[in-house]
């Protein structure tokens, strides 16, 4: 075999050929010939010394004179100055010998290799990005200068203004040079101070609470609001201003900012002036309208602002905006609405005319997506709840913005319109980020219930773009063992049908509560629909094989009378009501369901079940809210009695205080929780924040869950079974751990029965990596 060697040149680097110049300097244009003067001496050669990588006809191009012109002293001056500007060469001498011209030059190296050391809190990557200089360009001292300022900059925004760059040069062959930046970090730069002047109505302490910027505690170390940062500085200053203008200070300015560098450079003193002027009470209100089918009066009846109340500028947005949705739901897309404000300064009031100005009534030429990668179109169209041709309306196309980000699909979504070809058209412009949709996640976790468990899934929300939902799951735990397989096609045949199927494999250990294992095999089909955009419904068909298993000897004998396993073949639906706020984490708005169960259809086991949930969620502040929950439900056996697995069971997460199981009918000889055919429960909790920092992410709850469980079909001396409330009370504090979410409970039960288990503390703990 003959194998190829590649050539090596010695020279490794290739001839510059007409270089661009590197400091702003541009090649001049061609001069037009100069006719010498009578006995004048003209340029009669040129000789280029010094030169190894650039030509000689590039030398040439940056002269301000060529062969045969009048030699000119202007002329070499000005071609010195040129040759200078380009940035290629180190040193210039142009002289003169007879008619020649002698232009010796010192080439500028060629940059053979950037390094960057000591870095360890920003990678190479970033600094590359952020420096001129690279490998096969000319160096040049002004370059090196400019990157080492670029260089401090990118570590001042990330809070180390303390950092030093040091740029060293390494001599290499053939006029190159490694060019290395050793860099010393230094440490953050925090915030050791802030304080205002001027403020005599807000303590400095709660205006702190205002701003983003925080001063440097032992606690901020997973924070980086207390490190010091030119940018959250102004936005500081506009967070003042919204605060003092939404408590009635309309005059309000802050006259500076100052942010003073300590002389270890290791922290910031930040010091802001206001003015805070006098506070304002709202006057009279009025709203004029210039077009002709809007009339002024419903809006007068939107307005929630009362007089003698104090000015607040966030409720003047929010009238407008309430008022702007009123108006484009007529069709006016581009309606302006104006606060035309009157201060009278010696009652101290603010009287405000809302002006409605003349718009006219547009219609939607065209929706235009743009950002949308992976993502089909249709995905994002089948979304909206307005089409081409359609009258404008704002109310719509807010709710169709928030049907787009609520696909979870992308990082950012932004729907806005702008003016279309006619007076009388708008175009609604979808501006998207995508983000990954798909996900492999690790979980791990502990609580009473369940005690350890881990978790493995695999999941992809947009499968090929067309948003659609696969999920793969299982996990491993002390009492339960789960694997999940389920698709969901949110557009069943391109209607707004959400249809799907699910196939599990659960495993359940219930010896502590009724002396028994539990396996359950089976799947699910799935189909959903949203009625309005606050009710939907869904409907089900779902079999299953159960197992009742390992049933322990000293079991009762209702528990050991259910071994075996039974084909459980059902169909149902649930239907909803929902105006929380937020499906994920809601602090505001209700939420009410119906669910009915039929089994029989098939299978060897029959029932009718029907469960009513509702939670209402109240808040008091942006951090303080109450909570209130309630559930019923009700299991009869069509011609036979309710198995153990499928009646309710009441107790520890939905009945803190009490056990899982821990309430209901018990055959007390053994002490087996045996379920019941019939519950109700509620709960009543207010969550409140602790007065901790927010970097800590703990908020505290104080509760009361009361419920009863009654109604099973056995009987017998040694079962208990009474429909007695029990109630409890208890305090919680969660904590949003860089680890996951945990929850700690104590609970006291005040209202039980003897036969019922108890239990004070309650704790959990989950994550995903």
């Amino acid at each position: 075999m003959v194998s190829q060697i590649p050539l090596v040149y010695a020279q490794s680097v290739p001839p510059v050929i007409a270089p661009e110049p590197a400091e702003g300097g541009a090649a001049p244009e061609n001069n037009a010939p100069i006719r010498p003067k009578p006995g004048q001496a003209t340029v009669r050669n040129i000789v280029v010394q010094g030169a190894q990588r650039i030509e000689r006809e590039t030398v040439l191009s940056y002269l301000a004179l060529k062969e045969g012109d009048p030699i000119d002293a202007s002329r070499i001056n000005k071609s010195l100055k040129t040759l200078f500007a380009t940035g290629l060469f180190a040193d210039v001498a142009i002289h003169q010998e007879g008619r020649d011209i002698v232009i010796r030059v010192v080439e500028n190296p060629i940059i053979n290799r950037v390094a960057f050391e000591g870095n360890k809190r920003v990678k190479d990557d970033v600094l590359e990005a952020e420096t001129q200089l690279r490998p096969r360009v000319v160096y040049t001292r002004t370059r090196v200068q400019s990157d080492v300022r670029r260089i401090l900059e990118v570590y001042r925004r990330s809070g180390r203004f303390a950092a030093r760059v040091e740029p060293k040069v390494i001599q290499k062959g053939q006029n190159r040079v490694d060019l290395v930046y050793e860099i010393e970090e230094g440490p953050d730069t925090g915030v050791h101070k802030i304080s205002f002047i001027g403020n005599r109505f807000v303590s400095d302490s709660a205006l702190r609470d205002e701003i983003i910027t925080k001063e440097t505690r032992w606690y901020r170390f997973l924070s980086s609001a207390d490190t010091y940062d030119p940018d959250k500085l102004t936005f500081d200053r506009e967070l003042l201003r919204r605060f003092y203008l939404a408590n009635g200070f309309a005059d309000f300015r802050v006259s500076s900012a100052v942010a003073e560098l300590s002389e270890d450079r290791t922290g910031f003193f930040l010091t802001f002036t206001v003015e805070e002027g006098d506070r304002y009470r709202f006057g009279d209100f009025n709203v004029v309208s210039k077009i002709k089918d809007i009339d002024p009066e419903p809006l007068k009846q939107m307005l929630e602002l009362k007089s003698g109340d104090w000015y607040n500028a966030d409720q003047v947005d929010e009238t407008i905006l309430k008022m702007t949705d009123f108006v484009g739901s007529k069709g006016y897309a581009f309606v302006d609405i104006r606060p035309v404000i009157e201060r009278d300064r010696e009652n101290k009031t603010i009287n405000i005319t809302f002006e409605i100005l003349d718009a006219p009534k547009v219609y939607v030429e065209r929706i235009d997506i743009r950002g949308n990668v992976r993502t089909m179109d249709k995905v994002i169209r089948r979304e909206f709840q307005l089409v081409e041709g359609d009258a404008f309306n704002t109310a719509k196309l807010r709710r169709s913005r928030d049907r787009i980000r609520a696909l979870g699909f992308f990082k950012s979504a932004e729907v806005n319109n702008i003016p279309g070809s006619r007076p009388d058209s708008t175009i609604v412009q979808v501006d998207v980020e995508e983000q990954s949709t798909g996900e492999i996640s690790v979980g791990a976790g502990f609580s009473t219930t369940s005690g350890l468990l881990g978790e493995v899934a695999f999941r992809e929300r947009n499968l090929l773009g067309k948003g659609q939902d696969l999920k793969v799951a299982t996990s491993l735990g002390q009492k339960e063992t789960t694997l999940d397989l389920s698709f969901t096609e949110p557009y069943f045949l391109d209607k707004e049908l959400s249809a799907g199927f699910d196939a599990f494999h659960t495993v359940k250990d219930e010896q502590d509560r009724s002396s028994y294992d539990s396996r359950e095999t089976g799947g699910a089909l799935r189909l959903g629909y949203n009625i309005t955009d606050y009710w939907s419904q869904s409907l089900h068909y779902r079999f299953s094989r159960e197992t009742i298993k390992n049933v322990d000897d000293s079991a009762s004998i209702y528990v050991k009378a259910q071994e075996g396993t039974e084909s459980v073949s059902s169909v149902g639906h649930t239907l909803s009501y929902d105006r929380r706020n937020s499906k994920a984490d809601p602090t505001s708005g209700y939420k009410l369901s119906l669910s009915n169960d039929v089994a029989g259809l098939g299978g060897t086991v029959n029932f009718f079940r029907t469960k009513i949930t509702g939670s209402y969620y109240y808040p008091f502040t942006k951090s303080t809210y109450l909570i209130t929950g309630a559930s019923i439900g009700h299991i009869v056996g069509l011609g036979e009695d309710v198995r153990l697995n499928d009646r309710f069971y009441l107790g520890g997460d939905d009945l803190r205080g009490f056990e899982s199981g821990g309430v209901g009918p018990r055959d007390v000889s053994t002490k087996d929780a045996l379920g019941g055919n019939q519950y109700a429960s509620g709960s009543v909790e207010l969550r409140f924040p602790l007065g901790l920092p927010d970097e800590f992410g703990l908020t505290g709850a104080a509760f009361s869950d009361f419920g009863t469980l009654r109604d099973v079909d056995e009987t017998g001396s040694n079962i208990k079974d009474v429909d007695s409330v029990r109630a409890s009370v208890g305090v919680g504090v969660n904590w949003k751990s860089p680890f996951g979410p945990v929850r700690v409970d104590f609970a006291q039960a005040l209202l039980k029965e003897d036969f019922d288990e108890t239990e004070v503390f309650r704790f959990s703990f989950g994550t995903r990596f």
